[in-house]
């Protein structure tokens, strides 16, 4: 499908565009030029939930940059793919350092911009790599915040046909089999609970990159990972919301990036305290790469303490501090 530039003036291309706004308005602290960037109505589905206003974004940004003065980030993917002729939906994978420290997070963010706009975005960081690298206490981290929920396109049922359309509307049929590929994953692997099936999707030498700045390699670890977080909700499934695809040698080939949501009773393993019986709503994104027709990466990345202030939430334990929805 043809991009008509207008989509992504005055930059490059999408990559271009999505590396040197994030740049701007995060290391350069441009703060100002969201207003420019988003469109005043625009909507962000973030890890507390859904906010609908321009001037939202600008608070939370500002109060995220203010609270983290010594971190710097950078663009480790951008998965992009064209929605009509003036849009494309962008998954962008930001590799985040404290450059006093040396302790880094990611976080993925997935944008809709239509003519040079924003208009929509789903983002989720890796909040559980930063409190255990600060040595706090993640249960109280989580009470001091607030899971004010979700609202619009997250609220609808799950799209009828993700490779035809999602979340983020009609997108071009572009590499099919590996779309369909990882998507048979998901049902076989994530939600018919066939661990052994790993080794049919991925070669044996994968890697996961995964929240708590957790490295997995091989499929006997990557059934684990998947494991540990599915006993807390055995019941629970994974609903594809979204998809994109780019292929691009500088990030290693052919990326799929799927936006995810799980639903699930927290009936399993008390890893997140006690039991409430309550269903969670987890926004999570996922990146996978392939290579010679198998998946040999995958970054899959949801907010933990986002989980825990939900569940806690359920429980009544609530100390509320200030809630940062972006």
């Amino acid at each position: 499908m043809a991009l008509d530039p207008i989509a992504y003036k005055p930059y490059a291309d999408p990559d271009d565009f999505i590396r040197e706004v994030t740049d701007l308005i995060w290391v350069d602290r441009s703060i100002s030029f969201i207003r420019e960037n988003y469109e005043p109505d625009s909507i962000v589905h973030g890890a507390y939930g859904t906010s609908t206003t321009r001037d939202e974004v600008v608070e939370g940004t500002l109060m995220r940059i203010a609270a983290t003065p010594d971190r710097t980030g950078q663009a480790e993917d951008v998965v992009w793919e064209a929605r009509g002729d003036d849009a494309f939906l962008s998954s962008h994978l930001v590799l985040s350092g404290d450059l006093l420290t040396g302790a880094h997070s990611r976080t993925i963010a997935n944008c809709l911009y239509r003519r040079g706009r924003m208009v929509e975005e789903w983002v989720v960081r890796d909040s559980l790599a930063g409190a255990l690298t600060l040595g706090l206490d993640v249960d109280e981290a989580a009470r001091a915040q607030a899971f004010r929920g979700y609202t619009g396109s997250w609220t609808r049922p799950a799209p009828a046909d993700v490779v035809a359309a999602g979340d983020s509307g009609p997108r071009p049929d572009e590499h099919r089999s590996e779309v369909e590929r990882v998507l048979e994953m998901v049902e076989t692997v994530w939600n018919g609970r066939d661990l052994q099936k790993v080794e049919t999707f991925f070669a044996r030498d994968l890697v996961l990159l995964t929240v708590g700045n957790r490295v997995v390699i091989r499929p006997e670890g990557y059934r684990r990972a998947l494991l540990r977080f599915l006993q807390c909700f055995p019941s629970g499934q994974f609903q594809v919301r979204d998809v994109q695809t780019n292929h691009a040698v500088r990030y290693g080939g052919l990326r799929v990036a799927v936006t995810w949501k799980f639903v699930g009773d927290y009936t399993g393993v008390t890893t997140y305290g006690p039991r409430t019986g309550e269903p969670v709503d987890v926004l999570g994104i996922s990146q996978f790469t392939f290579h010679q027709g198998a998946l040999v990466k995958e970054v899959r990345l949801w907010d933990d303490i986002a989980l825990r202030a939900q569940i806690v939430g359920t429980r009544g334990d609530v100390e509320l501090g200030p809630t940062n929805i972006y």
